[in-house]
């Protein structure tokens, strides 16, 4: 299935992409897309059992905002340098363990919302990543198989990070990655029905219209698998909280001077296949 939430910011409502490509309105089945529901396999159930039967109303998609697929994220858990290829233009050691750090969760903005340019930004880069959305209370988890039945779909992320702040400016990497809109997510959440290997998916990221990063999951050093068993062994995770699984080369940190890194005016695409389109218009904060 393919999960939404459409609607003004704040006030969206439960949606379904159905497989011709029609919006539906999933909001008199369920009240919302959150922790919660994701959790409720019930839930779920009638969610696919009313699309099935085709009598979900349409929904006018013309004009309509789409939000984050997933309400009332708990948190954003973040995995750095995870792709060969990323690493290597940064000039980063392979990693032995995963590089986990965090995002807040009101960083979290649709696919398509404006991404603000924080003030005084000279490096705002981009970075198109595979989101993983946890379905059930995970920790302490032991095998790949344990860990891909506690995940309840993935999403496009784009991690954006302003490098200055991340690197030069001291401490730790998280006041240049939770700047307010730097991730953006969607458009749909899609079940893991949906997503049979999520280690073969391609990802895509266009600045102003020139391909910029053009990878796949394949490249990751650690594994979606890998990543859920390792997080629960430091963390709790629960229903909602999302985890970013990296990025593979192509960003601005790893291009020749003059670094192309982005402006108020830049637009920013990406894609992940399977998984839907995202296309945000940069502005000053």
């Amino acid at each position: 299935m393919k999960l939404l939430r459409v609607g003004t910011a704040g006030a969206e409502r439960p949606a379904l992409l159905d497989a011709e490509g029609t919006l539906r309105d999933l909001s008199g089945t369920v009240t919302d897309i959150d922790g919660a529901l994701l959790a409720d396999a019930a839930a779920l159930d009638r969610i696919r059992t009313a699309a099935e039967s085709g009598e979900l109303p349409v929904l006018d998609a013309a004009g309509l905002r789409v939000g984050p697929p997933v309400a009332r994220i708990g948190k954003v858990v973040c995995i750095g340098l995870n792709y060969h290829d990323h690493a290597a233009e940064t000039g980063a050691a392979t990693p032995a363990e995963p590089v986990v750090f965090f995002k807040a969760a009101d960083t979290v903005v649709g696919p398509d919302d404006t991404v603000l340019v924080p003030r005084k930004s000279v490096k705002t880069d981009w970075e198109v990543e595979l989101a993983v959305v946890i379905g059930r209370t995970a920790r302490y988890l032991e095998s790949d198989e344990e860990a891909l039945a506690h995940v309840a779909g993935y999403a496009v992320a784009h991690d954006v990070s302003e490098r200055e702040f991340q690197i030069e400016r001291g401490g730790t990497w998280d006041k240049g990655k939770n700047c307010e809109t730097f991730n953006p997510l969607g458009p749909w959440l899609v079940t893991p029905d949906e997503v049979p290997d999520p280690q073969a998916l391609s990802l895509k990221l266009w600045v102003n219209g020139e391909l910029k990063q053009d990878g796949t999951t394949a490249q990751q050093i650690f594994p979606v698998a890998e990543v859920v068993r390792y997080v629960s062994q430091f963390m709790t995770l629960y229903p909602g909280d999302v985890i970013n699984t990296g990025t593979p080369a192509g960003v601005a940190m790893g291009q020749p001077e003059p670094k192309p890194y982005l402006r108020a005016g830049d637009v920013v695409e990406l894609e992940i296949e399977g998984l839907g389109r995202q296309r945000q218009e940069l502005k000053g904060a």
